[in-house]
């Protein structure tokens, strides 16, 4: 039986890499994903990764290397953030779950408080009603009070909170060791299976 799509949207908070890296690694293991990008995340995929995203005329070569989106083929679906008439923005539509990779803390506070301000919060919400998995990877510091609290409704709401920080106890060589960490956590949630990291008492 085929795996069900997943839904990933990638917002403005820093460390798009991981939203990036994570995208890269659904595609080499064959899932179907359902993509928004919000404009501040691709301003910030801009500032960080010096790559050009046109919402409005998007091209997947924009956020993964040329033979990777070659390889997507039709795995990768995009949704413009505005369009709720996208298959997401519906409860009747079945997905394995949700990642918001990076979460903006707008974002975080539109979820909390079930806001629907755009496509990306609408889908959100609809996988909290149909109690499906809501992965959100916050990546702020320091966090102020209402950035906790936004934190702990969403978690009450059924969210998964899985901020971006990277473990040092698998061994690190590289920047890259630390990006594939929390990638791999995502990954562990989704049930996707991978060879990113070494896990504890194990080989692989």
């Amino acid at each position: 039986m085929p795996h069900p799509p997943l839904v990933l949207a990638i917002t403005g908070a820093s460390g798009a890499v991981y939203g990036l890296r994570l995208l890269e690694i659904l595609v080499e293991t064959g899932r179907e994903v359902h993509l928004m990008v919000s404009p501040s995340g691709a301003a910030v995929i801009k500032q960080e990764l010096n790559r050009e995203v046109d919402l409005e005329n998007f091209d997947l070569r924009a956020l993964l290397p040329a033979s990777t989106a070659q390889q997507a083929g039709d795995l990768i679906h995009y949704h413009h953030y505005q369009n709720f008439l996208a298959p997401p923005a519906s409860g009747s539509f079945l997905t394995g779950g949700m990642v918001i990779c990076p979460c903006s803390g707008s974002t975080l506070s539109g979820i909390a408080h079930a806001s629907s301000n755009n496509l990306i919060q609408r889908a959100a919400d609809v996988h909290l009603k149909e109690r499906r998995k809501l992965i959100l990877i916050p990546r702020e510091t320091p966090l102020s009070l209402p950035q906790i609290d936004n934190m702990r409704r969403a978690a009450e709401a059924g969210a998964i909170i899985l901020p971006a920080m990277p473990g040092w106890y698998h061994g690190v060589n590289s920047v890259q060791d630390l990006i594939d960490f929390v990638v791999a956590r995502i990954l562990d949630q989704l049930c996707v299976e991978h060879q990113l990291m070494h896990r504890w008492g194990g080989t692989s």
